[in-house]
């Protein structure tokens, strides 16, 4: 699976989801500038600091991008696949595929790749929004042409979704930047975790993976991840993964792809 002295991988992937993420909770957001510069800080702050320190490191990434913000935010998309960097499906708005009907699911993956393939890069890979998939999602994501899902919580190796060519590369809650940092705004009740705190409990995971052979998908925010405060728990968990010599970073395609073989 991991190249020669390799014992492990880790795969750095970043869920672009800008205003959508609002739009998907209440379409009356539209309506609502301040609700939707959450995510508009994501594209007009964000993506271009976590873009120098991905170059600065030399490493490749996943994007995974709802279409609709690759349609209002093309420039950033270009900067992204300028940069080398993997770009795949996230939707075509935030909505999660599991509440949709079947047709309803297949128009929106259809206008998210039509969106995406605009851009020349090859899109291989699918991620729902809110890892929510349906129950005919994999059988929609392979009749559309990808290769690939980030989605299930199952496992720590990649494998292949039975009755498919579909590879899954496994997810997990504890590697999601939101469930540390996010802000609920409806309670007040949810603590925001210190970039420290994160960092010990991203090491802890990815070397436990690492033990195991598996394949650490770590995925991130650009509004969470990029706030100024966080960007250096962005560039110290780089450095030390790459520091520790042993552990890849590939893109997801790369990796969807020996186990395709």
């Amino acid at each position: 699976m991991w190249p020669e002295a390799k014992r492990s991988a880790v795969c750095l992937t970043f869920d672009f989801d800008a205003e959508e993420v609002w739009l998907a909770d209440d379409p009356a957001n539209a309506e609502r500038p301040v609700a939707m510069s959450q995510g508009t800080f994501g594209a007009k702050v964000a993506v271009p600091l976590i873009l120098e320190i991905l170059g600065r490191h030399a490493v490749r990434s996943t994007w995974f991008v709802p279409g609709r913000v690759a349609e209002r935010h093309p420039d950033r998309i270009r900067e992204i696949v300028g940069a080398g960097h993997e770009l795949a499906c996230h939707g075509y708005t935030h909505r999660e595929p599991a509440g949709m009907e079947a047709a309803e699911e297949e128009r929106e993956l259809v206008r998210a790749r039509e969106a995406l393939d605009a851009f020349g890069a090859e899109v291989l890979g699918y991620r729902a929004p809110g890892w929510a998939c349906g129950l005919g999602t994999i059988e929609l994501v392979e009749r559309h042409g990808f290769t690939y899902s980030s989605d299930f919580m199952d496992d720590i190796h990649p494998y292949v979704h039975e009755g498919t060519r579909v590879v899954e590369l496994p997810v997990s809650w504890i590697l999601d930047d939101a469930p540390h940092f996010w802000f609920d705004a409806d309670s007040w009740d949810k603590k925001i975790s210190s970039p420290s705190e994160v960092l010990e409990i991203w090491r802890a995971e990815i070397l436990g993976i690492r033990d195991l052979g598996g394949l650490a998908v770590v995925t991130f925010h650009p509004q969470v991840i990029g706030r100024p405060g966080r960007l250096p728990l962005l560039d110290e968990l780089i450095g030390w993964v790459l520091e520790l010599g042993d552990v890849e970073v590939p893109t997801c395609a790369e990796v969807a792809a020996r186990v395709a073989g």
